[in-house]
Formats: structure tokens, sequence, C-alpha cells
């Protein structure tokens, strides 16, 4: 018989919480363990599971996300590259207001004002912001003059 590994064991090979894996395994992320007089006893391929889960929460995807990844997999089709082209998307849209709010603050350090709301450029910014814009928008617009 295959080596069946302890929740306890698992998580000592992996890193993670038994109360994680209990989580995970509600979640539908981890197949139902076997059962050895009332104890979760997990196959050796459960560590390569925990693993993928780690790996995808590290990159960004949400637990549902993951879920949805790993019932992707066991389909035909590209139900797993689909999830990961929108993650990228939204990756990159991450990216683009996290270098918007770097300009934006790189901007405020730079001001020579000595309260930001004595500089005509912050409230300009400020409004356009409260008129709706993004922050990318608000900045293009402050600073097109």
């Amino acid at each position: 018989m295959d080596e069946q590994l302890t929740i306890g064991e698992l998580a000592r090979r992996t890193g993670v919480a038994t109360s994680a894996l209990r989580y995970w395994e509600d979640l539908g992320l981890l197949p139902p363990p076997a059962r050895v007089s009332g104890q979760r006893r997990y196959p050796p391929s459960a560590v390569e599971m925990v693993g993928l889960v780690i790996l995808l929460r590290n990159v960004g995807f949400t637990l549902r996300e993951i879920k949805a990844f790993t019932a992707s997999r066991s389909l035909t089709g590209d139900g797993w590259r689909e999830l990961c082209q929108r993650k990228l998307a939204e990756l990159d849209q991450q990216i683009a207001q996290a270098q918007a709010a770097r300009t934006a603050i790189t901007h405020g350090l730079a001001c020579p004002h000595e309260d930001l709301f004595d500089c005509p450029n912050f409230t300009r910014g400020v409004t356009e912001l409260l008129a709706g814009s993004t922050l990318e928008e608000a900045h293009a617009t402050v600073h097109s003059d």
C-alpha cells in the first residue's frame, strides 16, 4: 500500500498550517482524504496539490479562482488558459494602478508647497478624482498645461 500522510505530516512537508489544510479541503481545493480510525490520511500526491495552491496564491489567484483552476485541469479544453489570461489582465491593471500611485506620491514629495492643500495641482487633481477621473486621467489633466 502507498504511504499515507497524516494531516500533521502534510503540514510539515508543505509548511501549511493544519487549519488551512482543513479549510482548503472544505473548499474543495484538496480532495477529501481517506480516513483511518477517524484520522485524515492523504496520498503523497497531496503534497503537490498543496504546492500548486501555494504557487497560485503567490501569483495572485484567490482561493475561488484556484478552485476553478484546479477544476479546469480535469476538463478537456483550455479553461485553465482562460483563467490565466484573465489573471494576467488583472495583474496588468494592478501594475498600471500601482505605477500611477507611485507617480502621484513622487510628485507629492517633489511639491514645493509646505502644505499639499496649498498646491493648485494637488487640489485640481482631487477635483478631477471627485469628478470621476481615474488617477491616471487626473494626473494627465493636471500636468497637461
